[in-house]
């Protein structure tokens, strides 16, 4: 499974732009997540926000236990492999919300 739609791969790296171009301003925002993505097998759940397309490094509400916002490799997340070979996947179901909204 892929763990971006082309649609929410766009809206990351825009996300990631806009806070790129602003970072240390008053223009600087807290974007929604744009995608969960969750183990299958064990622990951890990643809300991302946002993704620099050329470091390949996203940046959300990462929870391996602890909850706390941070950066994660997208290409570690996609080498990742649980219990029968089961990969990191994406909620299908999820919707856009603020992080000060998401229950982990």
């Amino acid at each position: 499974m892929q763990l971006f739609t082309k649609e929410q791969k766009e809206r990351l790296i825009k996300n990631h732009q806009y806070n790129d171009e602003h970072r240390g301003t008053d223009k600087e925002k807290s974007f929604p997540a744009v995608v969960k993505l969750f183990n299958p097998t064990g622990i951890g759940t990643w809300y991302l926000s946002e993704l620099d397309p050329e470091t390949n490094i996203a940046f959300g509400l990462c929870d391996l236990g602890f909850p706390e916002l941070g950066s994660v490799s997208v290409a570690e997340l996609q080498e990742v492999r649980g219990w029968g070979g089961l990969g990191i996947e994406r909620d299908k179901f999820f919707t856009p919300t603020k992080m000060s909204e998401l229950r982990t």
